[in-house]
């Protein structure tokens, strides 16, 4: 005859605080992402996390079947209108988080709880594919807590208390996991490319294109997000040198510039005083590596175009850092062949007519002086009510037309445009030339930040004698766009206060990024493989790594052993009173083996002794209980297990 000492029971719902906290895990996983998900995503999965909190306080019970699948079919059907697809970053993250918030509809087992916080640390760390940067990594850590606080809440007799009291034991348990961690960081192999891609969305791509349409460049005038740093040997230039050049467009059908993307030798360049600097560009997602104007010299794994661009063989996904000398005064090219005078003098037929006849009255005006005919436009612009905004009034079918003669409103992209238009219909060679002006020297790091709110456009005339020549339109209008960004010169035109106070102190928490972006995420293979460089070890492998990583870990485990069995205490009433069970178990044949753990154990005595069988697991459940629910037993508990033993007895069944 066979007796089963455990049978198959309903498994009793968390309780509140429980559900509660894995409410609070999921909503800072929704906060976390919510920057990158669409507005309306964000929105609705609030909606629904709030409305389950509130059903699970009032009624309990999982959400009915009938209402989870059509919620799951609706999440993904809005991925995919939105996103196109649900593979990729920007569709995965948005699903996954979905899929979170949607798993609270059927949670209610412990185990549902605990599969749910493990979900929400990935779905955390998926966040970091986005921003790795200081602060979202100190928000993605600190969404940890109420996740390891959830599971522990899911701990059997788990007493509880506050909200505070909960997670301040968590907090201690990732305090003690830093070192390890660093030493992680530090020791375990990187890989030199990533172990899997996915696909990228248009959306996610940052910083100027390689053509222009004015009114484009405006949705980065507004991004106050970092573009890249440089720092110079010796003192930087002053505020009027600082145009990055990123591409040079010549190209013009009416509403697009462009690129004359034919191959041949770098412009000649006569240089009489040049500068060396290093960039630390952010991702970009494009070829261009923007150089101070104009670069002599192309760095590693990159070239030199006909036009002095500066291309990376490879889109910059990553940061990227480079080195480079640059010209500041210099003759950019000072003889033009015929084809390339065509191309600077090319417009489409019929364009701008308004525009040609007066550049064709400059020409009469002014002869063969081509300079003075640069000089009137540039009065035309700061004499003739031209004004600097961000929110300029929509052009027509003749754009330049309209601006010059209509609107007279716009930013940098239609001043350049407009302006080499003009020149080219008076006969003088000019092209428009995209990139970064500007930025803020920071004195603490001796570096210059340039903003994606730098980003500008300006014109190169041809010049005889002279070569290409910088014009900037846009400092005729407004000057002060040389000396700040763009963004502070628009609320300048508006008579918005700028908020100088809040500009410094971003500018000044800068140099703490910085030093992340060095530090942690430029910490890449190269740098890794020279970690023991000061102890004699120029080149660390992988094994090497490997191996320090193991003995680094073995040390930090032999750490804890030590710390757990110095906490314990000398005598353990438990494992005493577990001990005289043992004894009196082994009188009637049922002697515990050396590799039997307690469960298993009584289920084996209970087999022998099916008389004391409701006995046996009631004391199975209070050893197990004091031996693994409590970091310190209750003593209470404790006192009537030890009691229990003591008045055990076993008895053998007759035959």
């Amino acid at each position: 005859m066979r007796f089963r000492l455990f049978h198959r029971k309903p498994v009793a719902p968390i309780d509140s605080r429980a559900f509660d906290l894995l409410c609070l895990t999921v909503a800072v996983v929704l906060g976390v992402h919510a920057p990158h998900l669409p507005l309306w995503l964000s929105a609705a999965l609030a909606i629904v996390l709030a409305l389950r909190w509130r059903q699970r306080r009032q009624s309990g019970g999982r959400a009915p079947l009938y209402l989870k699948l059509p919620l799951v079919a609706l999440l993904s059907a809005a991925v995919i209108f939105h996103y196109g697809s649900l593979f990729g970053r920007e569709p995965g993250a948005a699903l996954a988080v979905g899929l979170l918030v949607l798993k609270l509809l059927e949670t209610e087992a412990p185990r549902d709880a605990r599969v749910g916080a493990a979900f929400a640390c990935f779905a955390l760390m998926t966040a970091l594919l986005f921003d790795q940067g200081m602060l979202s990594t100190f928000f993605v850590a600190l969404g940890l807590l109420p996740a390891l606080a959830t599971l522990r809440a899911l701990e059997p007799a788990h007493q509880t208390t506050s909200l505070p009291r909960e997670l301040l034991p968590v907090l201690g348990l990732l305090g003690a996991s830093l070192p390890l961690a660093l030493f992680a960081f530090l020791l375990a192999p990187r890989l030199s490319s990533p172990l899997w891609g996915a696909p990228d969305s248009a959306q996610s791509r940052t910083g100027l294109s390689d053509d222009m349409s004015p009114g484009e460049i405006g949705e980065l005038l507004t991004d106050d997000r970092p573009a890249m740093r440089v720092s110079f040997e010796g003192p930087p230039p002053s505020e009027a040198q600082r145009y990055f050049r990123a591409y040079v467009l010549w190209r013009f059908d009416g509403k697009r510039w462009s690129r004359l993307d034919v191959p041949a030798a770098p412009a000649p360049v006569e240089a009489t005083h040049d500068i060396r600097y290093t960039v630390s560009l952010e991702a970009s997602h494009q070829r261009a590596l923007p150089a101070l104007d104009v670069p002599l010299e192309a760095p590693d794994e990159a070239s030199l175009g006909r036009d002095r661009e500066v291309l990376s063989a490879q889109p910059v996904s990553d940061t990227h850092v480079y080195t480079l000398r640059s010209a500041l005064d210099y003759r950019l090219q000072p003889r033009l062949d015929e084809s390339e005078r065509k191309a600077g003098l090319q417009l489409p037929v019929g364009f701008a007519p308004r525009a040609r006849a007066l550049a064709d009255r400059w020409r009469t005006q002014f002869g063969k002086d081509d300079s003075a005919i640069v000089r009137a436009a540039l009065s035309l612009f700061h004499d003739g009510g031209f004004s600097y905004t961000l929110l300029p009034a929509p052009l027509g079918r003749d754009s330049v037309d309209d601006f010059l003669f209509g609107t007279r409103e716009g930013f940098c992209e239609h001043y350049a445009s407009a302006f080499t238009v003009l020149m080219r219909a008076a006969g003088i060679p000019a092209r428009v030339v995209t990139g970064y002006q500007g930025g803020y020297w920071n004195h603490l790091g001796n570096y210059l930040l340039v903003r994606q709110a730098n980003a500008h456009a300006w014109s190169e005339v041809w010049l005889p004698g002279r070569g290409w020549t910088r014009v900037d339109p846009t400092a005729a209008v407004r000057p002060e766009r040389v000396r700040q960004n763009t963004a502070a010169a628009a609320n300048a035109s508006t008579g918005i206060a700028a908020g100088g106070w809040w500009l410094g102190m971003r500018n000044r928490w800068d140099i703490v990024n910085q030093w992340w972006n060095q530090g942690v995420i430029g910490f890449d293979t190269l740098r890794q493989h020279g970690l023991l460089a000061p102890f004699g070890m120029r080149d660390t492998d992988a094994g090497t790594l490997g191996i320090l990583l193991a003995i680094v870990s073995a040390l930090f485990g032999g750490l804890g052993v030590g710390w757990a069995l110095w906490k314990r205490p000398s005598n353990d009433p438990a494992r005493e009173a577990m001990q005289l069970l043992e004894r009196r178990l082994a009188t009637a044949g049922v002697v515990r083996r050396h590799s039997e753990g307690p469960q298993h154990y009584f289920s084996r005595a209970a087999r022998t002794l099916p008389n004391q069988r409701a006995q046996l697991e009631q004391l199975m459940r209070a050893y197990l209980e004091l031996r693994y629910a409590y970091d310190e037993p209750p003593a209470d508990l404790l006192k009537n297990f030890r009691q229990a033993a003591k008045d055990f007895r076993p008895r053998r069944m007759v035959k």
